[in-house]
């Protein structure tokens, strides 16, 4: 009788030691988080006004990551109770026909590892432009694998932030 037993309880063994585990937690996307305040656009030529992000050192950026810029919408943020931040590019058409958008040029030198991220705002009159657009203006960085972004909507700060448990 143990002889019968004994092998069916080593396959049943076998055959459940073998079952993933599949939680959907990816343990290889690492994302990073950090935010810029008071950050002021200023212009010479009347175009455009370009801001180099410092990166804090405790931030790791890899060639292989990408960054997802979202800028504070102030108005928004007032009427929610609640911060809302917009994904970059964004852009702003005014009745007088002008525009205004803040945008972000993202370089990754191979050979140095220095990380490069520039806040551009523009605009097709830039000295028209308010305060409301050009000072004390706050971005949220969140650098992720582009693996991320092929397979996850980047658009919402809030979902990209639960996705990767990060605050």
């Amino acid at each position: 009788m143990i002889r019968k037993i004994l092998p069916l309880i080593c396959f049943t063994f076998l055959l459940f030691s073998c079952v993933e585990d599949d939680d959907n937690v990816d343990t290889d996307t690492i994302g990073q988080t950090f935010e810029i305040s008071n950050v002021d656009f200023n212009t010479n030529d009347g175009f455009q006004s370009t801001v180099n992000v410092v990166v804090p050192n405790n931030v790791s950026v890899f060639e292989s990551d990408v960054p997802l810029v979202f800028v504070l919408d102030p108005d928004a943020t007032a009427a929610n109770g609640a911060d809302v931040f917009e994904p970059l590019p964004r852009t702003f058409f005014f009745n007088n026909g002008g525009f205004a958008q803040y945008r972000f040029n993202f370089i990754f030198d191979d050979a140095t590892g220095i990380f490069d991220l520039d806040l551009i705002l523009e605009s097709d009159d830039f000295d028209a432009l308010s305060t409301g657009f050009t000072q004390n203006q706050v971005f949220r960085i969140v650098i992720v694998p582009s693996e991320f972004t092929q397979a996850n909507d980047t658009s919402d700060l809030n979902d990209i932030l639960s996705q990767l448990n990060l605050d």
